[in-house]
């Protein structure tokens, strides 16, 4: 691991996005409810966030973190669920891997609840939207918008 025992802590924040694309049938027994193993929108929201906090269990010699916030929001639209996951702390290291593995188990979990429904979906477009804080200062990806601080969990 690298030794980060000399950076001062700060506030440190990152946002991650994926998307699974799938067929308008499996959107349409989803927006109805119709899957039978529940609600994948709500099992990834509580599946990502859970593995978040287990990132450095996942992760070869990522640093374990205290995070002070996560959130995953997974939303639906034409061609698909898009899943955006925001993670925060304040300590020596940043929260990119924490929002990252959040996307994408939230992501696997939307397959793993609709395969049932179609076994050819996509998980696609995983990325770092943005990061704030440490000695690097902000990066954000060029041409995406941030997830909304108070995102909505109606259906589309």
């Amino acid at each position: 691991m690298v030794d980060v025992s000399e950076k001062p802590p700060t506030t440190r924040a990152a946002e991650a996005h994926a998307f699974v694309r799938m067929q308008p049938a499996t959107l349409r027994s989803i927006r109805q409810l119709k899957n039978p193993k529940g609600d994948p929108l709500e099992i990834a929201r509580i599946a990502g966030i859970a593995a978040a906090k287990r990132t450095s269990e996942l992760i070869p010699l990522c640093h374990p973190l205290p995070l002070t916030h996560v959130d995953v929001v997974a939303k639906l639209c034409k061609n698909g669920i898009e899943v955006s996951s925001r993670a925060a702390t304040t300590g020596p290291t940043g929260v990119e891997m924490e929002a990252l593995v959040a996307a994408a188990v939230a992501s696997l979990t939307i397959y793993d609840m609709c395969k049932a429904l179609e076994r050819g979906m996509e998980i696609t477009e995983l990325f770092l939207v943005e990061k704030t804080g440490g000695k690097s200062g902000r990066y954000r990806r060029p041409g995406t918008a941030r997830m909304a601080s108070k995102p909505a969990r109606g259906r589309a």
